[in-house]
């Protein structure tokens, strides 16, 4: 079973996304379909699977370009891919993606965005490998994650003690400023697209480098995203208000048992209250009180991501070379 489009396959993608605790979003159909919409006009969307008696156990999200295979997407703005396989099915599931894959016309396999703990990377270097295909395998990122604990003070006193006493003082220090201060968390999709155009101003004036990535061409996807996704249910968009003016904000996904922390942006104004922290902070005391394991903060070794406690999650590229 190959070749087959997202749209045939939604169903088995999100029961096999739904069969884990963590569900990787960039896996989704809905995410695939609505980069594909976007950005694909330049490639062939290729979706290998494997299976028996008419039940697939995993699927290869991937696209073709020119002679090479990678992932749908890009890393500038998909954090992690990989393979979504049935739990316990990895034995046979692995050799039949693999077979299929050697039935395709290609040169190279890209694989970036693979997270340090996923059997995809031994699987594949093993297969190609006795194949007779190089195979290669470089680190590509850090994306640190925290766990999180049951309540606020334990987590607070999982950090170190100087990171703990600036949390407090900057929390203490925005809801004690004398303003009104307000935290919503936006996720029905109606509230999500008005609140999405505060996010996309709120990003663009917090950092150049936000400005610069945030094209007009960018814009249209992130409405269109946003717009999908919280359909499905997958959007947390927190915002922080102050004097009923949204001051910072936080893109994030809900991923299953862990929420991932997409995107962000603040008012330069209020920078002197550290929002851009607060916010983020005031996440992760919401996914704690909704019972999250933990919160991914994605790609980028930020230093914030340090203060609020994550450790590193690696992420490789795995890259295979047809022989000739």
């Amino acid at each position: 079973m190959q070749g087959t489009s997202v749209t045939n396959l939604d169903p088995e993608l999100e029961r096999l996304l739904r069969e884990r605790p963590e569900h990787n979003v960039f896996q989704h159909p809905v995410w695939l379909s609505t980069w594909l919409a976007e950005f694909g006009s330049h490639c062939e969307p290729l979706f290998v699977t494997a299976g028996e008696d008419g039940k697939v156990s995993a699927i290869a999200p991937l696209m073709r370009s020119d002679d090479r295979l990678t992932f749908i997407g890009d890393s500038s703005i998909v954090d992690f891919m990989d393979f979504v396989v049935e739990p316990g099915a990895e034995a046979e599931a692995y050799p039949a993606l693999w077979s299929r894959l050697c039935l395709e016309d290609w040169t190279d396999l890209e694989l970036w965005g693979v997270p340090e703990t996923s059997p995809t990377r031994d699987a594949i270097k093993a297969l190609a490998g006795a194949a007779g295909y190089a195979a290669g395998e470089s680190l590509e990122a850090v994306a640190p994650r925290v766990a999180l604990p049951a309540t606020w003070d334990e987590y607070l006193a999982s950090l170190n003690k100087k990171d703990r006493h600036e949390l407090r003082r900057k929390i203490r220090r925005v809801f004690e400023s004398g303003a009104d201060v307000r935290f919503a968390v936006l996720s029905e999709q109606a509230e999500v697209m008005e609140g999405v155009e505060q996010f996309l101003d709120l990003h663009t004036r917090s950092r150049m480098d936000k400005t610069e990535f945030m094209t007009e061409e960018m814009a249209a996807f992130f409405r269109r995203m946003t717009s999908a996704m919280s359909a499905a249910g997958m959007i947390r968009l927190f915002m922080l208000y102050i004097n009923n003016r949204p001051a910072a904000c936080v893109l994030c996904f809900d991923a299953g048992d862990h929420i991932y922390m997409y995107n962000s942006g603040y008012d330069p104004d209020f920078s002197n209250l550290a929002v851009g922290l607060v916010s983020k902070a005031l996440c992760l005391q919401w996914s704690i009180e909704n019972g999250k394991a933990g919160v991914d903060f994605l790609r980028g070794n930020e230093p914030y991501k340090y203060d609020l406690g994550a450790k590193d999650r690696e992420i490789y590229r795995l890259v295979v070379r047809r022989p000739a």
